[in-house]
Order: structure tokens, then sequence, then C-alpha cells
């Protein structure tokens, strides 16, 4: 979502701030703007779509000052336009904000206008104006302001006359405090500080900070002054690089086997899994696992990972729901919690109901030091490194690996899984980098069949078993980045609907590896074949020598072990998707409506 950078420095603001909010362009964002103080002037620059504009905008209307504040909006109150973007000002005050101000109206009445946009922002900067007006400091303002809003935020103001002087605060979207030598940063994740600093203090919900170039101080919701720990996080800037490749979705689908490498090597010790912290399985009789969007899928596959291998039951849901329909935590339930960026509002409200509830609060996440990380008892790491597409790839891929190596590790545990089992799981496991290096050789017929897949508008995708979750995969990356409608059933499920669809102008992409269920998914895919649907086979060679005659294409996969299927299948799903986005023209990357972390309901 929302991009939050602030500086308080020793050289020209601007240009800095708009380095730093192009690491952030991953978040999506559809306006951009800064804000700098310049011998006690306030003024601000803004500019609706990519932040090349506004780059040129300063070009020609440079913007001088040491102290500033910088945004990269997406779009909740308000259409994007100039007037909406950030910073948003009203007289000595101007304000960045991630988040939704839920009372926005009632501050909007209290402040008065008149009224320049149609954001629930404009109402934060309008009544901390008004406190001004009434003689208080600019802290005292802003923390006023701040006692006044309900909702999710996180904000930075800057005022007019002070160029020593920042004041933020957090509840619920992410902020962290940089400290650097006689310069201080404010961003809205560490991505944002890097380069600048390593020295970081996370905000914890209701926080504010009163930032100066000698330091900061903390304040809690109550106004009493806090400390919170320094930590030292290198962001490693090499993946914020396209190495070559035109999208970083492209260079992030070919990093996948080194990825996965990379997280075997944290899991695996010899023959046996031994993840990085240890926590008893079998002291749990069940498992809710909670996440969104893709984060929710490879949850999807896991449940049949656990309950296979480790007869261990699994509950999933998807966070926005299950926050609210106050599901029953026995205290024998472990809660475990899925989020790429660790900050996902609503899989934190959801760890937050579990917790004190379940037995214990699990997660994975690829931010050690995210919100979602500090507040679980167990964490493991995605080790995915930074992931700038949107559409995720690599990080779902090391999601699979690891709730794969957590199912055989529960299974033996639970006395599900001997010695000789995991030996030769463990095997499987370590050939799924080379597997996947070998299933990259499928790209070229991937293109191929693109300007087919571009042409459509439906695409149906089928599986069976843990590869119906996979289909759910295939459909939702399709969506993200191509914008055609795309849908996903369990085959069996066929019969009960979606044939109704089936037509000689419908793809139907079927994930089908020769496992048990292999025989009754090419049954149903006959079904398809009878009604003029065109079938995209996705199997191994023993599928293909089976089952490809009369369909309109095979896309061959490397051979193995069934259990490890979605890992692998899962590269086909995503170049299918990346290939048809690139034919049809659409911005991979930063596909519209789209942001890469959802920190706001």
């Amino acid at each position: 979502m929302c991009g939050i950078i602030g500086i308080l420095g020793d050289h020209q603001a601007a240009p800095i701030m708009v380095d730093a909010l192009k690491r952030l362009e991953y978040r999506g964002y559809d306006s951009a703007g800064i804000a700098t103080v310049s011998e006690g002037v306030l003024d601000r620059r803004r500019a609706v779509g990519k932040l090349v504009n506004l780059a040129d905008l300063l070009v020609t209307d440079p913007l001088p000052g040491f102290a500033g504040i910088g945004h990269t909006r997406w779009a909740t109150h308000g259409v994007p336009s100039v007037p909406n973007a950030h910073p948003h000002r009203a007289g000595r005050v101007a304000v960045v904000h991630n988040g939704i101000i839920e009372n926005f109206r009632t501050l909007r009445e209290e402040a008065g206008g008149p009224w320049e946009s149609e954001t629930d922002t404009e109402a934060v900067v309008r009544l901390c104006e008004k406190f001004l007006d009434q003689g208080m400091s600019p802290r005292d303002a802003a923390f006023a302001t701040i006692d006044r809003l309900e909702g999710a935020y996180a904000l930075c103001f800057l005022f007019e006359g002070e160029g020593d002087l920042l004041v933020c605060a957090r509840s619920g979207p992410p902020l962290a405090v940089g400290t650097g030598d006689g310069e201080m940063f404010v961003g809205s994740d560490a991505i944002a500080l890097a380069g600048l600093t390593d020295r970081i203090t996370y905000l914890e919900d209701g926080d504010r900070a009163v930032v100066t170039r000698a330091g900061m101080q903390i304040f809690d919701a109550q106004n009493r002054q806090i400390n919170r720990d320094m930590r030292r996080v290198v962001i490693e800037t090499r993946g914020m690089e396209k190495a070559g490749h035109k999208h970083f979705m492209a260079k992030e689908i070919h990093e996948q086997p080194q990825t996965v490498a990379d997280v075997l090597a944290v899991f695996l010790d010899g023959d046996r899994v031994v993840p990085p912290t240890a926590y008893d399985f079998a002291a749990t009789d069940r498992i809710q696992m909670v996440a969104c969007g893709t984060g929710f899928i490879a949850c999807m596959v896991a449940k049949y990972w656990f309950e296979a291998l480790a007869r261990l039951p699994v509950e999933v849901d998807i966070a926005s729901e299950y926050r609210y329909r106050e599901g029953p935590i026995g205290p024998d339930t472990s809660a475990l919690f899925l989020s790429q960026s660790g900050e996902t509002a609503d899989t934190l409200a959801a760890l937050r109901y579990a917790k004190g509830q379940a037995r214990a609060i699990l997660s994975i996440v690829n931010v050690p030091e995210s919100s979602i990380a500090r507040e679980s008892d167990v964490t493991w790491p995605i080790t995915a490194g930074v992931e700038v597409g949107v559409a995720s790839t690599k990080a779902f891929v090391n999601q699979l690996v690891i709730l794969l190596a957590l199912a055989i590790h529960a299974g033996v545990q639970r006395g599900q899984i001997d010695a000789a089992r995991e030996a030769e799981l463990v095997a499987g496991l370590r050939r799924l980098p080379g597997l996947l290096s070998l299933a990259l050789a499928i790209e070229d017929d991937c293109i191929a069949l693109t300007h087919r897949l571009a042409e459509a508008t439906d695409i149906l995708f089928l599986g069976r078993g843990p590869m119906y979750p996979l289909a759910h995969e295939g459909a939702l990356k399709l969506k993200e980045i191509s914008y055609i409608h795309a849908e996903a059933y369990a085959s069996g499920e066929l019969k009960h609907g979606p044939i109704a669809l089936v037509d000689r102008s419908l793809p139907v992409v079927v994930f089908a590896p020769t496992d048990a269920l292999f025989d009754k998914t090419v049954s149903n895919m006959q079904e398809v074949m009878a009604r003029e649907g065109q079938v995209l086979l996705v199997t191994d060679a023993a599928g293909a020598e089976q089952a490809s005659e009369g369909v309109w294409d095979v896309l061959v996969m490397p051979t193995v072990e069934p259990i490890f299927a979605p890992i692998l299948y899962a590269l086909p799903a995503q170049l299918l998707a990346y290939h048809t986005a690139v034919h049809k023209g659409t911005d991979v990357d930063q596909p519209r409506n789209l942001a890469k972390s959802v920190t706001v309901e």
C-alpha cells in the first residue's frame, strides 16, 4: 500500500526522497508527492501516475530543503488525482498518511473547510492546522490531532518554520524511525531507509514519536515517554534491480531454484527436517491456518500435506473473514499465519484475535522485523529475499516448501513418518531446486501459447487433490497481471455448474501430474473436450503419453513424486500468466488497482 519517507538531513531532501520512494514502488501506488521546509518555508510537489512524472516535475520546478516528507499513494478515498495526492497541506502543516481514518466525516465537520480533496487524510491536516490556530505548539497540535483519530494510520507531520522536526504516529500500518549520523529518517518499512541507515526503531501500535536531528522521543497512546529497541537491519538492495530481465516478476520466477535452495539450507539437516525454531506438533490437536491472497492458497495446499503426512487436522481461513466470524479456538489449537510482508492488516488482526486463545501463535513471513513476526511465539523465515513484483512468485513457492517441510516434521513428531520415509522425503526436497531449473525449459512453450490465451475473455483452471488449490493460484496470477477473468474448480465439480461455460472459445488449463487422481482428472478433461473446450494439459511425460490425444496443447513437466507436484507446477502457473500479460502489454510488476503489501482493511 502507500509508502512513506521522512528526512531530517544534511543534504537536499528531494532527490533522496524520490530515490526512497522508488524503493517503495513495489507496494503499489497511483500518485506521488513530496513536501519540504527550506529556510522556514513549507512547499510541496505532487504528480499522478509513475514516479517519473514527479521526478520530471522536480526538474522544471525544483523543491529545495534539507527536511521533508514524501509519499506514494494507493487510492482509498477519492480517485487518483493531484488534489487527492499526498502530502496534504493546510496552512502551516503538511501530512503523509498510510491507512484509513474511519471518523473522517466527523473530523471534517470539526475542522471546517474549504476542502480541496476527496480524501480522509485532508481532515487530519486541517484539524492539526486548527489546533495550531488555537496557539498549540506543532508537537502538541499533532498529538491532539492523533488523539482524535479512529481507524488505521501511519502518519508523518511536517511544519512550516520547523526545519528540524517531524512528528509521526502509528496505529496499524507499520512505521519505522531510522537513526543516522546527525540525520534522522522515517519510513513505512526498512526498505524505504535502505542505504540511508541500518539503525531502525519500529514503532508499536499507539506510539507517536517526536523526531529531530538530535534523536527521537517516543510516547505511547497515554502520552507516556517510552523506549523501543533499536535494531541493526541490513536490507539487501540487489533484489531491487531487474538483473537484465524485462520485469521484476520474470527475475523472481527465475530466482526460484536458488531461493528454494536457500530455504532448504535453513530447514534441512542431513536427511532430517530441523526447523530453525523448534515447535512440538505432537502437542497440538489442530492447526488453524490464516492468510490472504496467494498465502491463503499456500495454506490450502498445506492442508493436504499436514492431514496426509501427519494426520493433523487443518482448517484454512481467509484472514478478512476469519477475524469477524469469531470462530472458536481450542486450547490445543495451533494458529499459523502466513504473510509475505508480515504487515497484512487482516492477517495481523486475525493473529491478535487468536492470541491468548490458541496454544501458540506461529507465523511464516519474509520480513523478520515485521509486526506479525514480532507478535508471534514462533516465526519461520520465508528466506526469499526482496520480492518486488506485486504478483507473488518466489515467496509463494518458498511458503510451499516450508509448509511441506513442517508437515514432514510434524509427521515424524506424531509417529506417522519413520526415519526411512523422512529420509526419502528430505531427498525429494533436496531435488526441488534442480527440478525447478529443468522446469524453466517450458518457458518457450508458454510463450507460444500465450497468443491464444491473451485473446480469451475467460479461462478455466482445473485440478484435483493438492492440484486444486494450485488451479486457484493459476487463475489468481492470470487475473492479477493480465486482467483476464479466470476461475478455478476442483475437476470433480465440473459437472456441478462450470461445465455450462464450456465451448470452443474457452481455454481450460488442467494441472494433472500422474498421481493417484490422474485417471479421474483425465475423465473430467474428456468431458471438457467432448464439448469442444480447448484443453491445455500440464502434466509429466507419462501423463502426456497417456492423455494428450485431442487436447489443444501439452506442457510437459519433469517427473516428480506427487507430494512435491504443487511446488513444481507453480512454475507453469506463473509463466503462463506472466507471458500472457507481456503479450497484452499490461503493467506486469505493478498491475492496476493492486498493492504488494495490504496494510489496511
